[in-house]
């Protein structure tokens, strides 16, 4: 009495091992690594001496930050963003800055992340930027996620200033 059909056990012997071998054979991540992302970024609340204004009052302001990602490590990248800023007020808008953000990125781990940016804007401003983010779903070729942008800013004859913004974005 036969109990197994030799090419039928086969067969099912070599799906499993298939279906198996992508556990075993997943590609390790190999550095430097180059990633790229897109977001929006809406400042919320502004803060000087003079005053504290807040967006959608007397005025929209919404920025397009973009950039790339150097990965050293699992832990440890630089970054280089540009950020071109439109600013809608009194029934017109436009672009009002183009900022230019480079800095260090930091993985904190379980989905959080921290860049320090420097910060030069072509309205005169300058200054830095943390950042805090945290990844909320990763695909197979991108990630979304979203950030506190935190800039700090001087210059163009006007006090410093102290920000809060949200930034929702994708990373690829």
């Amino acid at each position: 009495m036969q109990y197994f059909n030799k090419p039928l056990t086969l067969f099912l012997f070599s799906i499993f091992v298939l279906i198996g071998q992508p556990a075993y054979s997943q590609a390790v991540e190999t550095f430097p690594k180059i990633t790229g992302y897109a977001s929006i970024m809406h400042p919320i609340v502004v803060i000087n001496k003079e005053h504290t204004s807040t967006n959608f009052d007397g005025y929209y302001q919404v920025l397009f930050p973009f950039g790339i990602n150097i990965w050293k490590s699992k832990k440890i990248g630089f970054s280089i963003e540009l950020a071109p800023g439109v600013r809608a007020e009194n029934g017109s808008s436009k672009m009002n800055s183009l900022l230019i953000h480079p800095g260090v990125l930091v993985n904190l781990g379980k989905g959080f992340g921290f860049a320090g940016r420097l910060a030069f804007e072509t309205s005169g401003r300058y200054g830095v930027t943390p950042v805090l983010s945290k990844l909320i779903k990763k695909n197979k070729g991108s990630a979304f996620y979203i950030a506190t942008p935190m800039p700090v800013r001087f210059g163009n004859q006007q006090p410093g200033s102290f920000a809060v913004g949200f930034q929702i974005g994708i990373s690829f």
